[in-house]
């Protein structure tokens, strides 16, 4: 004899969203109100009564950001006190927030600075699994005594020898270089695939003031293009062409390194962030098992991150790409090296930017 029984169950295939991480920054700078707190800011926020009345770099990277942050722009900052270790407050940060970009307002003097930021970073990634890119601020040039080609060789003594694919050095040439930055990378007008090279986001907005040498010189383009040579990141100008714009954000990463500019970075770690979520629900879950069945399902299950972000547009015979070029067959491959360890590769594959342009025109004579 026996009785009827009939269980349902709600099975969780983890379809749903990812968390979007990307394109929220995290200030920290020594600030005159609310210390040791952390902020939630938007283009709504009044800084004067989040950040003090007063003038200070955090309040001025902060408003030079969401000047250049566009709509829905988002953003924390913590204040602290002058002296205290920045590193402290990314920790209490960590508690509640979870940024894409830390931007350090309070200017990095070496090479050693650099590498903490380095090693800081690593140690997120390890120990809570998050992927951070500090982006930090460097003096601007002392006026009263330095000349352009002296501020070029103290800047070019930061970067020296500093192997930090996670960090950028931003120096502070009109005050407000780091918070224009953020902004640039922080605006949904564009994807974090773009670099903020590009033209057609615009001209940056309220940059301060045009600096000026010991000897009164205004800041030379040549300046600007040996500061991009030494891995600073800084504004760009072209002749006859109105607006200042902004060159490469190149990150401290060896010679031919893959990840010498942030865009590169940007869109590994927004697939790294997704694949390690899908990883995590495949945990002792026999559904990923060696089979051929199994390895074609779990291939199409991985590879969900990168066909959304490869996703393109075309509009009155515009081309608007993905943030990655559409993955194909050999993006992925499932390995399994022993009965319960598994390992997945997968590729990301960038779409080629001009940033070099070379026109060749000839006269053609014929008739």
């Amino acid at each position: 004899m026996a009785q009827g029984k009939v269980t349902i169950n709600n099975l969780n295939l983890s379809q749903g969203n990812f968390p979007e991480v990307e394109r929220k920054a995290l200030f920290i700078g020594v600030g005159a109100k609310n210390l040791g707190r952390v902020l939630s800011l938007n283009t709504q926020s009044n800084l004067d009564e989040s950040l003090g009345a007063d003038d200070s770099a955090l309040k001025t990277n902060v408003a030079a950001a969401k000047a250049n942050g566009g709509e829905n722009w988002q953003a924390y900052a913590a204040p602290i006190n002058s002296g205290d270790p920045w590193e402290a407050a990314l920790d209490q940060a960590m508690l509640t927030v979870s940024p894409e970009l830390v931007a350090l307002c309070s200017p990095a003097a070496d090479a050693a600075a650099i590498e903490a930021m380095q090693t800081k970073a690593e140690l997120i990634r390890t120990t809570i699994g998050r992927r951070v890119i500090v982006l930090t601020a460097s003096a601007g040039i002392d006026a009263e005594t330095q000349s352009w080609s002296d501020y070029e060789a103290a800047q070019a003594a930061i970067t020296h020898g500093a192997a930090c694919p996670r960090v950028a050095v931003i120096p502070q040439l009109h005050g407000n270089d780091l918070g224009v930055l953020v902004g640039r990378l922080c605006n949904r007008a564009v994807s974090i695939a773009d670099s903020p090279m590009r033209v057609a986001t615009g001209s940056v907005l309220g940059l301060g003031d045009a600096p000026v040498d010991r000897d009164g010189v205004e800041l030379p383009d040549a300046t600007l293009a040996t500061l991009d040579a030494n891995r600073l990141s800084c504004v760009q100008r072209y002749p006859d062409y109105p607006g200042t714009y902004w060159g490469d954000c190149n990150l401290l990463d060896v010679p031919a390194g893959d990840y010498q500019v942030i865009e590169n970075l940007r869109v590994v770690d927004k697939a790294a962030r997704a694949i390690r979520i899908l990883a995590i629900a495949r945990v002792a879950n026999r559904s990923l098992n060696s089979t051929p069945v199994s390895i074609a399902a779990n291939k199409t299950y991985f590879m969900r991150p990168l066909r959304e972000m490869s996703k393109s547009v075309v509009f009155a015979g515009e081309h608007f790409p993905g943030e990655i070029k559409s993955p194909k067959d050999d993006s992925i491959e499932i390995v399994w090296p022993t009965k319960t360890r598994v390992e997945v590769y997968l590729k990301v594959q960038p779409y080629n930017c001009p940033k070099d342009i070379t026109a060749n025109i000839i006269l053609d004579l014929s008739h």
